[in-house]
């Protein structure tokens, strides 16, 4: 979500902090802000609502001076995106920025009013800054008056505090949301993950929960939440540069769409054996065949990738496999057998529902598997097996090449439990993995048909509600699809079983709505085309997403067709990512809505 960046530079800081920021536009924001100090300690500070291009207009009209200084990027929690909102909040000699939730925050400021403090912001944050500057007027120097703020906190926050005077130091804190700090030659560096820091240093040490630090040009003192001094590993983290350029496309999300041959490919290298008959997996180590129950868990579309692993877990690998949204499952705190394997999902591996829920599968005994983007990340960082997505850094909010690489991840997971179990045979396997290895190059046929998809996303675009079908795997495709089309495009959109039309959302159905059905060759392919007619039965506009043979199955009166590539059904789920995504992005294009960066949403929801 939000983004934090502070610097302790032998450079002029406010060009290096809008330069991260910019970096860190991604993760969804609707303010933005940078504080520095000058020469002489005094500290200045720009604020601006909206894009961060306004705040760098305010720069470039009255720069600041000074190289030490921190800057923020804001998405609304409490308070409304405007400029008083907006970090870093400042109250006497110390200023803050702050990412997540204060949960105390009405308790504390009750407290603070009471002892005379006068508030300028409705936020939660301002009143970490208004509780440091009154340890400071009662007598704490800078770092004890932060640490002694920390302990009156209850909440998630990353944190990071810039000091009046005190141009060699920052002190910064993590309880929940990520924070790394950068080591460079004379220079140090606070930012919520490597990529904002990645022009500045590639050598970073992550806090773990409950950290903070001073940090200093000569270094960085580290203490864990009992206050004791520990020692966080610096790692060399490398970003590849042209991971934050668009490549030649109009939006990161293009781009990302258009890398996912690429990306899967790198997946699936590191997937199966170079004889392509087996499947290679961290999760090897595993006694799948002891298993009681798998319990997969996640958010958004990292969900609907669980879903359809749970199809692919039960169908190929024998094994019963349990779904959930992480918001709900931490809370209904569910019985969890006594030898299960539990598997967290998510992009950045930092999702705040999906690492607490990760933890009371951990606190119930659960073997825990993590599938994550970022291997640096929380969730990495505490499981006991990581399934790396191999998907390379994703600016775009709505995820993609991630998506496809959850797929592949959890596919050769499903099938090495599936060996593990006796479930498939050696000829099995070697089908299922020569099927997974056809993925990158059905994914590279499906995008190259991207004209046919924008043709009809443009018609689609005038829509106000849109529906999609889909049976097994499929299903899950619906549902990506429509979360796909609402995040980019604000359409009302809702996926569901084709076999539950009848229950209910055929009320739905008339001659203004499409119905996007997918229906690729297979099993339940005619059981499909069915539910389709029955929707035309009763003038509903339907686009059919099949193969070449699913589309000559559906006889007349399809009101659009996509071609897709015949692909194996067990990669269906896989190749038919690519579809979905590209109807939802020209969608959006043709409405002219905000590709990138949808309103109201965050690429990294690190808070509850």
């Amino acid at each position: 979500m939000c983004g934090i960046v502070g610097v302790l530079a032998r450079r002029p800081a406010a060009p290096l902090i809008l330069a991260a920021l910019k970096r860190l536009e991604y993760r969804g924001y609707d303010s933005a802000g940078v504080a520095t100090l000058d020469e002489g300690g005094a500290m200045r500070r720009l604020r601006a609502p909206g894009k961060l291009d306004a705040l760098v207009a305010a720069h470039d009209a009255a720069p600041l001076p000074g190289t030490t200084g921190m800057g923020h990027t804001r998405w609304a929690t409490h308070g409304a995106p405007t400029e008083v909102n907006a970090h870093p909040h400042r109250v006497g000699a110390v200023a803050v920025v702050h990412n997540g939730i204060i949960e105390n925050f009405r308790e504390l400021r009750g407290e603070l009013v009471a002892d005379g403090a006068v508030f300028e912001s409705e936020t939660d944050t301002e009143v970490v800054a208004q509780l440091c500057a009154r340890e400071m007027r009662r007598g704490l120097g800078p770092t004890d008056a932060a640490a002694a703020t920390l302990k009156r906190l209850r909440g998630a926050f990353a944190l990071c505090f810039l000091f009046e005077g005190a141009t060699n130091l920052l002190v910064c804190a993590r309880r929940g949301p990520p924070l790394a700090i950068g080591y460079g030659d004379g220079e140090m560096f606070v930012g919520s993950d490597a990529l904002a820091l990645a022009p500045l240093t590639t050598r970073i040490a992550y806090l773990e929960d409950g950290d903070w630090a001073a940090v200093t040009r000569d270094g960085a003192h580290v203490f864990d939440e009992r206050g004791q001094p520990v020692v966080r590993a610096v790692r060399n983290v490398a970003v590849e540069p042209g991971s934050v350029d668009k490549g030649g496309h109009r939006h990161f999300m293009a781009k990302e769409i258009h890398e996912q041959p690429a990306t899967a490919a790198a997946a699936v290298a590191q997937y199966v054996s170079p004889g392509r008959d087996r499947v290679l997996s961290p999760a090897a180590s595993l006694d799948w065949a002891g298993l009681e129950r798998v319990t997969l868990v996640a958010c958004g579309t990292a969900f609907y990738a669980c879903q359809v692993a749970k199809w692919w877990f039960e169908t190929v690998a024998r094994l019963p496999a349990e779904i959930d949204v992480a918001s709900e499952f931490r809370y209904r705190e569910p019985p969890l057998p006594a030898r299960g394997a539990a598997v967290f999902v998510s992009q950045s591996g930092e999702t705040a529902d999906t690492l607490a829920a990760l933890r009371y599968a951990r606190s119930q005994n659960q073997t825990i598997l993590t599938a994550v983007n970022v291997e640096t990340s929380s969730m990495a960082r505490e499981a006991d097996v990581v399934l790396p997505l191999y998907a390379g850094p994703e600016i775009g909010v709505a995820s993609t090449k991630a998506f496809t690489g959850q797929l592949i991840a959890l596919a050769a997971t499903a099938i090495l439990a599936a060996r593990a179990r006796g479930a498939v045979d050696a000829a099995e396997e070697a089908r299922l993995v020569s099927a997974l290895c056809a993925a990158p190059a059905a994914l590279a046929d499906a995008i190259s048909r991207e004209a046919d998809a924008a043709r009809v996303a443009a018609e689609i675009a005038r829509a106000r509600d849109v529906l999609y079908l889909g049976r097994g795997p499929m299903h899950a495709l619906a549902m990506e699809g429509a979360l796909k089309l609402k995040e980019l495009t604000y359409i009302h959109a809702e996926g569901y079983p084709a076999g539950e039309l009848k229950h209910g959302p055929i009320a739905l159905v008339d001659e203004r709505t499409p119905v996007i059905v997918l229906a690729p060759t297979g099993p339940l392919s005619e059981k499909t085309l069915s539910n389709m007619h029955e929707v035309m039965a009763r003038k509903g506009r339907v686009a059919l997403i099949s193969d070449a043979a699913g589309c000559a199955a559906a006889g007349e009166g399809v009101w659009r067709m996509l071609e897709a590539p015949a692909a194996d059904p067990f990669i269906a789920p896989i190749v038919y990512a690519a579809p979905v995504q590209l109807l939802a992005y020209h969608a959006a294009v043709a409405r002219g809505t905000d590709v990138d960066q949808p309103r109201n949403l965050a690429k990294s929801v690190t808070v509850e």
